[in-house]
């Protein structure tokens, strides 16, 4: 490759940055001493060197260089002509080509024609083409939002010791296993702000429960010792996943947009479908900028827990009202009838002045079980926290909990988790649930259903039998359902040609099956099997699989019969397997095989015209451990493994290493590489050590990025120049 000059040689590696995704920079040149001409010069990565500062500093600047060595190396040759003569490709930080025009090398320098100061500070601002900030359109608001004067003095509260004792912690999480993800944010003064971070185990357990996940800000927000908020899901035995933690400085809307941002990034992308947390206007705008397309609800604890802090004379007439609320909530059938019901609240407790009250029903949509139809909360909104599977981490955080006691306490928590789900996984291969009755439904989901889930959902078949139902109207398809256990009456609306069925009960919205007034519903229109839309994968023991149970319950029972005995084959087969390098590599070479048939097998029935190509598509690649030579999965799922089964002889920190190996993907990000002094001296290693890198070019200190993008460094064994 050749360039007429060497500025040409820089347009060429400038161009290939902003493709790939970095900035760049002249580092040198050099002259001839006879002619004068240029006769060498080199570009690198914006990333290149180390920072050269004074530690006495008194207005230390933040630098991008972090030991970068990606660059590019040009000579000139004696006809005059340009070469390439070296190249290094390799870069130790983040690529970001979709964010690659923010960068200094890249940006528009035409002037702006408009003599407008708005329109030029429009055009100029990051956030213009921001689709996570469409929600906000209204300039001056972003405008004082980036210049917030307030962030300046924003800092992470932290004893002495707890930086370092965090850095170690998050080092040490990722030694042991680089799928570990964290992230870290600077605020202008160097000062640690923020931090988040998530285990393998739960970016994979993300991948099968997505569709609901709560942010939970009660250890922050009740002012504990550290200041954390935990996003938390539910899996398929209705056991808390940990999909994240966050130390927060404070309660504003960048904190909860780069908090959101960072957890969107660890789980590659993936928005849930529904996203709980408390009433808190920081938290509705951050979700809506970050999580537009995200179904947006409020707790109900969080909600029943602040009637008591929020009215007066709240211990007068407390039994009363809540009667009255729980009416108006949970009874209305209809949102005119809501509405009409609240009304009627407020007068009679004469709360039409408390401001509290108001802004409740201006949000009614987030929160109110009317308006709920639609959307599945997997258990996750309860009435009361203590129901909730988030109050089972109470247990380990206390109001005096100091941030080195949790986290020596984290890797504990974890494995307590993974062992209570391996034996529910374990429980579910290996045994039935006993039948109490000869409903058709109850023997529809004896094997569909987890365990667990199956207990609930048998609770409600029988208690069907405590049902009695009438018609509301000859013509219309709701019937009215007296529950004689409740001594309370519902109405179920049933579209049989839709398939559709609906309980003002709401059970199947709030936790994931059919309730038991839908149930007798169903009997008494002649209908002896359940919608296969009512029964959701989440709950089933195929929640795992990559495939979507669809189809009738009877081949879904006969998918999950065949996946159950598969995983106690696949069981003895590590135990067997694992007794010596042969017997490893034996089992290694029959899975590998046997997966390569079933695949090629299913491309066949899903894609006839395809199955010549499966064999390329499900290929393998050599890769070494300490057990030798092993094949890294393709497409194998993570539940066919046997790490999630419990072995006497396996210990805790062997189990949770074994559970954590099953993610692919290695990320860390941090805002910047600079801090400040005091408490968080402990990260002040971070410069030097380069662990830390930015995956957001310097323009991002005190705004929103755009959509975030990770992409695998390519190991490069020559130095060959691009193109």
């Amino acid at each position: 490759m050749e360039f007429e000059t060497h500025e040409d040689a820089y347009l060429f590696y400038k161009d290939y940055a902003k493709s790939v995704g970095f900035g760049t920079a002249k580092l040198s040149s050099r002259r001839s001493r006879a002619s004068k001409e240029f006769i060498d010069a080199k570009f690198s990565c914006i990333r290149y060197g180390s920072k050269q500062q004074s530690d006495d500093a008194i207005n230390p600047r933040a630098s991008p260089k972090i030991g970068c060595k990606a660059s590019m190396h040009v000579k000139r040759r004696p006809d005059g002509k340009w070469y390439v003569y070296s190249f290094i490709k390799e870069h130790n930080h983040e690529l970001l080509p979709e964010q690659a025009h923010f960068f200094r090398s890249h940006r528009n320098t035409e002037p702006v024609k408009s003599t407008d100061a708005r329109l030029r500070r429009k055009k100029n601002s990051p956030l213009t083409d921001c689709k996570h900030l469409s929600a906000y359109n209204d300039l001056d608001f972003i405008d004082g939002y980036m210049r917030n004067q307030h962030d300046k003095g924003r800092r992470l509260v932290l004893h002495d010791g707890d930086a370092q004792i965090l850095l170690e912690f998050l080092m040490r999480m990722q030694e042991e296993n680089p799928n570990f993800f964290f992230a870290v944010d600077f605020s202008e003064d160097h000062l640690l702000r923020n931090v988040f971070w998530v285990d393998a185990k739960g970016i994979q357990d993300y991948k099968s429960f997505s569709d609901v996940v709560s942010f939970d800000t009660t250890y922050f927000l009740s002012k504990y010792k550290i200041p954390l908020v935990l996003f938390i899901g539910v899996n398929h035995h209705v056991q808390p996943v940990l999909l994240g933690c966050g130390l927060l400085a404070d309660d504003t809307v960048y904190t909860y947009v780069w908090l959101m941002q960072s957890w969107l990034v660890a789980m590659g992308g993936q928005k849930p479908k529904v996203m709980l947390t408390d009433q808190n206007n920081a938290i509705k705008a951050a979700i809506a900028a970050v999580l537009p397309e995200t179904s947006h609800c409020y707790c109900l604890w969080h909600v029943l827990d602040r009637l008591p802090m929020n009215l007066d004379y709240w211990s007068m007439w407390q039994d009363t009202f809540m009667k009255k609320f729980f009416k108006c909530i949970y009874r209305s059938w209809s949102e005119e009838e809501f509405d009409r019901r609240w009304l009627k609240l407020i007068d009679k407790f004469n709360l039409r002045d408390v401001q509290w009250m108001r802004s409740l029903y201006e949000d009614r949509k987030f929160w109110a079980p009317t308006f709920m139809r639609g959307v599945s909360f997997a258990g996750l909104s309860t009435r009361y926290r203590s129901e909730s599977v988030n109050s089972l981490f109470d247990r380990y955080l206390q109001v005096e909990t100091s941030l080195k006691e949790f986290l020596e306490g984290y890797g504990l928590m974890l494995e307590d988790m993974y062992e209570e789900e391996a034996k529910a996984d374990f429980d579910a291969w290996h045994e039935a649930p006993e039948l109490k009755s000869p409903s058709p439904f109850e023997k529809q989901v004896l094997l569909v259903y987890t365990h667990e889930i199956f207990r609930k959902f048998q609770l409600e078949v029988l208690g069907a039998a405590a049902c009695h139902l009438t018609k509301e109207s000859e013509e219309g398809t709701t019937y009215s359902v007296k529950d004689f256990d409740d001594d309370q009456k519902y109405l179920v609306d049933w579209n049989e040609f839709k398939s559709d069925i609906y309980c003002s009960c709401r059970s199947f919205e709030y936790k994931g099956y059919l309730c038991r007034h839908a149930i007798v519903v169903l009997q008494m229109s002649g209908v002896f099997t359940i919608p296969i839309n009512y029964v959701l994968q989440r709950w089933t023991n195929a929640a795992r699989n990559r495939h979507q149970i669809s189809g009738n319950l009877e081949l879904v029972q006969s998918n999950i019969r065949r996946f159950n005995d598969l995983c106690r084959r696949a069981i003895i087969l590590g135990e067997e397997g694992s007794l010596s390098q042969e017997s490893y590599d034996i089992a290694m070479f029959a899975m590998k095989e046997a997966f390569k048939q079933c695949a090629i097998k299913c491309n066949t029935i899903e894609h006839p015209a395809r199955c010549d190509d499966a064999a390329i598509q499900v290929g393998t690649v050599q890769e070494g451990n300490q057990y030798g030579s092993t094949l890294k999965q393709v497409e194998f799922e993570p539940n066919i493994l046997a790490g999630n089964a419990p072995v006497q002889a396996e210990t805790r920190k062997e189990k949770q290493s074994s559970l954590n190996n099953t993610s692919k993907k290695s990320k860390h990000m941090a805002q910047s590489e600079t801090v400040g002094e005091g408490s968080q001296e402990g990260f002040q290693h971070v410069a030097v050590s380069g662990q830390f890198h930015n995956t957001m070019p310097g323009i991002f200190q005190n705004a929103i990025s755009t959509e975030f993008h990770n992409f695998a460094a390519t190991n490069m064994h020559q130095n060959n120049p691009p193109g």
